[in-house]
């Protein structure tokens, strides 16, 4: 994200956007929108850990997807009826022009008609058909290594990389996703996560176990 954001901007209120996500989209939802886009795609965050484990196995409050930068024009233009917002250090920028674009990463596609929020769009940094781990630019992958894709063809982040995003934080779910996943990861898998997570991180000793 760019270090100073743009002037504006509407604060953005906990309860009220409990509210307006409350009809976000499910996944399937969006990959029939996104069939035969261009553009490199996959579900992220807490729904992707869901994809890999083939059921659903908590609420979700949103859906998040992301794309590589340069192709979330092509990604916009799958939803002319839409807006897209982009979301920033708590502020959200209406129907996003390039200044707010250009300082944020986060895109929230939302329904004019009723104001509600429908999923999160993430704009990733890239090298070409090169992924790039936004917190450490070192960690590059080809597009093809980190997305899988579900039995009906649904593209999602692979699990090690949804998992490092979420080593992070030390919030109660992404400890709580970690152990419903951890089960189902084989060697390659915990060896790619465990070789990314700081020395002395709590989940190095159940991926080694």
């Amino acid at each position: 994200m760019a270090e100073h954001l743009p002037p504006g901007g509407v604060v953005l209120d906990a309860d009220e956007l409990e509210a307006r996500w409350a009809d976000a989209w499910r996944p399937e939802q969006v990959a029939e929108r996104l069939d035969g886009v261009g553009v490199p795609w996959c579900v992220v965050a807490g729904w992707a850990l869901d994809l890999f484990r083939g059921e659903q196995s908590r609420p979700h409050g949103d859906l998040e997807i992301a794309v590589p930068a340069a192709g979330f024009p092509e990604i916009r233009r799958r939803f002319p009826e839409c807006r897209f917002d982009a979301v920033g250090s708590g502020r959200a920028w209406p129907d996003a022009g390039p200044e707010a674009l250009a300082a944020t990463r986060q895109t929230w596609l939302r329904d004019p008609a009723s104001g509600r929020f429908l999923f999160d769009v993430f704009r990733e940094p890239h090298d070409g058909a090169t992924w790039i781990y936004r917190r450490d630019e070192r960690l590059r992958l080809p597009y093809d290594a980190v997305i899988d894709r579900t039995a009906d063809g649904i593209p999602y982040l692979v699990p090690e990389l949804v998992l490092l995003f979420k080593a992070k934080g030390t919030r109660p779910k992404d400890r709580a996703d970690f152990d419903r996943v951890l089960p189902l990861l084989g060697r390659a898998r915990r060896e790619a996560l465990g070789g990314r997570l700081p020395p002395g991180h709590p989940w190095l000793a159940d991926l080694a176990g």
